[in-house]
């Protein structure tokens, strides 16, 4: 399989220069072995070498002798393994010393001393459109974190292959997939899922079919606000499967270590206005591939449901917004405010500058989403906290362009890091 370069390899280097050793955390199969062999000298793979646990059991400094950098991959199959690199980078006193791969967090109950000092960690999520070369990357998020965008102009793209894209989803293993063949191979990552992986994470055997209900329910709820008793009573009427609200809470925190569910938390601005703000977050399962495979959907489902489609746009879009701002020392928040305002994307960078996004599948609603912007942007209070430096809208099958007003319409094939 080509290797395809991967934009958290800058972090991932300035990680290894920082610190002893670095973890790469992310879903699985989105690329972190191979992301990592491309830097390491010498690699241990901790679920496939059978002897790993006899050594583990008797010397488990074995384990970590080889050239540096060494790889540890899928390291949460002996969790006891974190303590040990702990004390090796403690006695070796050297950078970029081990590199640790994982696609699950461990057990709550496993003892893992801190890593503060020692380890840094690098988040990795499925490849990006510019990662697959779908997006030129004309418009950075740097720049717009800025302020500072040159004019531009570029073509949008079909919705045939926004949804086409949606489907097979940015794993590796996927690239030069037809739709078809994804559909098929994206199911089987899901029965693995709700048959094996969250038994395996928890500890304890988890119902595949309760599973593989609250999956769907998460799915037909996607990039919206949804809490866990509006997920209880979903699962009750859609699905008709009973799912305590417990159970959901224990469901959720298991999709959550195994990177399969991403929360997207709230803005919390200085405003004028006396609306109060939204707590909960916007829930989005780790590759929008997943959430049409947990409910079937091909092609032609999509193209019959447009507003589906819509929401499944935006979460995509988030998705990219998320890999591009961490490669800008950002994250990436929703607004929403009791009188009704909602801004679907706030990209924050630590040093508090910030860019404001709506997010639209076609051209029909971008001057509502302008509206929405610009009332956003008029309602923060100036005298607590600077203005967003960008206002944006991204699009599917839109051009890219900026507005008279300053407004910067983005097709998604035309955003970068």
């Amino acid at each position: 399989m080509r290797y395809v370069n991967r934009i958290i390899e800058n972090d991932l280097l300035e990680n290894m220069e920082a610190s002893g050793a670095v973890l790469i955390k992310g879903p699985k199969s989105c690329g972190k072995t191979a992301t990592a062999k491309q830097f390491a000298k010498s690699v241990l793979e901790m679920d496939r070498d059978k002897q790993v646990p006899v050594i583990m059991a008797t010397n488990p400094q074995l384990l970590l002798i080889g050239d540096t950098p060494r790889l540890i991959d899928e390291w949460q199959e002996q969790p006891e393994i974190w303590n040990y690199v702990r004390h090796e980078v403690d006695d070796r006193n050297k950078k970029g010393q081990f590199i640790l791969t994982g696609s699950a967090n461990p057990n709550d109950d496993v003892k893992l001393h801190s890593g503060a000092g020692r380890f840094t960690v690098v988040q990795m999520d499925t490849l990006t459109w510019q990662e697959l070369g779908y997006s030129t990357g004309m418009v950075k998020v740097s720049d717009l974190l800025q302020g500072t965008v040159s004019d531009f102009f570029a073509e949008g793209v079909s919705l045939e292959f926004i949804i086409e894209k949606m489907l097979i989803g940015g794993w590796p293993a996927l690239m030069g997939e037809s739709a078809k063949n994804a559909i098929r191979l994206n199911s089987g990552y899901v029965d693995l899922l709700c048959e094996v992986d969250m038994s395996r994470v928890s500890g304890i055997k988890r119902d595949p079919i309760k599973v593989r209900s609250l999956l769907r329910s998460i799915a037909r709820n996607t990039a919206t606000l949804v809490d866990n008793k509006t997920l209880e009573q979903d699962v009750k009427t859609s699905d008709r499967n009973e799912l305590s609200r417990n159970t959901i809470t224990e469901y959720l925190d298991a999709l959550s270590r195994l990177m399969i569910l991403y929360e997207q938390p709230a803005f919390n601005p200085h405003i004028r206005s006396s609306a109060s703000l939204r707590r909960s977050p916007k829930r989005h399962l780790c590759d929008t591939s997943l959430a049409t495979a947990v409910l079937g959907l091909d092609e032609e489902a999509l193209l019959k449901d447009i507003k589906y489609t819509g929401f499944l746009f935006e979460s995509l879009a988030t998705h990219e917004l998320n890999v591009y701002a961490k490669a800008n020392d950002a994250d990436v928040f929703h607004y929403n405010d009791s009188y009704g305002l909602e801004v679907d994307a706030i990209v924050q960078k630590r040093s508090g500058h910030y860019a404001a996004f709506e997010i639209k599948l076609g051209v029909g609603y971008i001057e509502e989403a302008a509206e929405n912007l610009k009332k956003f942007k008029n309602n923060i209070d100036t005298s607590r906290m600077d203005l967003p430096k960008s206002l944006n809208i991204i699009t599917g099958t839109g051009m890219s362009y900026r507005r008279p007003d300053g407004i910067n319409v983005i097709s998604l094939a035309s955003l970068g890091k």
